[in-house]
């Protein structure tokens, strides 16, 4: 496997589509008008250079379809997730063709599903609406039934990157880093390996980092994250790895924290970094750094 495939966005789920949005943009955050899927989740996305976050709720329930085999459901796993607690489901890697991206993890030895290619419409920052078309690869392990990875192919990405929406007023840039919790992180090693190839994964400490284009992913222990993230834990965390928190890149951390301030935000500041606890945040942690 010919180096690692980029962070393209995070899936966080939450009940409350409407509540989610007013909560990001009072961080600071643009996001963009709600969406619907075809099989009956809707999201909201906030846009940052080259990757982004996927707010992601329940829409309509009759229009999601059960997991076949070969086949994994989107809406299925997420209304599943969403029914035991709110919070960071899915891992999603850039892909320039889904297809060669499945192949590539089958011939891996990891769990994969048959391709899966869908349309929705979006709207644009000037009201008007376009239809945007992805095609998505699944990778799942049974050892992680709570976190899901996938890779993701845009088939019109000059509808969907719009500058308007990349502006946020805190500055954000871009996701610099995801975290996983495990209890024996370096049980992972195999699967990143095989997901991001070999040179990917390094031993960090008692855990893993995993290259993932310009971003990491982290893999620790309960403990490492309880020391990283002091306060609020995450509500419901199951025994199994499961996704925790990501980290942004922002322009002005300064400025960062004057406008979380002004919007009423709650935060926590330690030296050069800003937290959001899980608590505020739709049981995921949040870091803000300087670029």
């Amino acid at each position: 496997m010919a180096g690692s495939r980029a962070v393209d966005h995070l899936v966080l789920c939450v009940d409350d589509l409407d509540r989610a949005k007013a909560a990001y943009e009072r961080l600071g955050f643009t996001t963009t008008p709600r969406a619907l899927h075809p099989f009956g989740t809707g999201n909201s996305l906030i846009q940052l250079h080259g990757n982004f976050i996927e707010l992601l709720s329940v829409a309509e329930p009759a229009k999601i379809a059960p997991a076949a085999p070969g086949h994994f459901s989107f809406g299925a796993f997420n209304d599943g997730f969403l029914k035991r607690r709110e919070g960071f489901s899915m891992l999603v890697l850039a892909s320039w063709d889904a297809r060669a991206d499945q192949a590539a993890f089958a011939a891996a030895g990891l769990d994969t599903y048959a391709p899966f290619d869908f349309s929705r419409q979006a709207r644009l920052p000037d009201g008007s609406e376009v239809t945007v078309s992805f095609s998505l690869a699944f990778v799942t392990d049974r050892a992680m039934p709570e976190a899901v990875f996938f890779a993701c192919q845009q088939h019109a990405p000059e509808y969907f990157w719009k500058p308007e929406f990349q502006r946020h007023a805190n500055g954000a840039i871009e996701i610099a880093e995801t975290i996983m919790v495990a209890h024996r992180p370096a049980d992972l090693a195999d699967f990143f390996r095989r997901l991001q190839g070999g040179p990917a994964v390094k031993p960090s400490g008692a855990g893993l980092t995993v290259e993932a284009g310009a971003s990491t992913i982290s893999v620790m222990d309960p403990r490492a994250f309880a020391d990283r993230f002091a306060g609020p834990r995450i509500d419901r965390a199951p025994d199994t790895p499961y996704l925790a928190a990501y980290r942004l890149r922002v322009a002005d951390l300064d400025r960062c924290a004057q406008v979380m301030s002004a919007r009423g935000a709650a935060y926590a500041r330690d030296g050069k970094v800003l937290r959001i606890s899980p608590d505020l945040a739709f049981n995921v942690a949040i870091e803000f750094v300087a670029d």
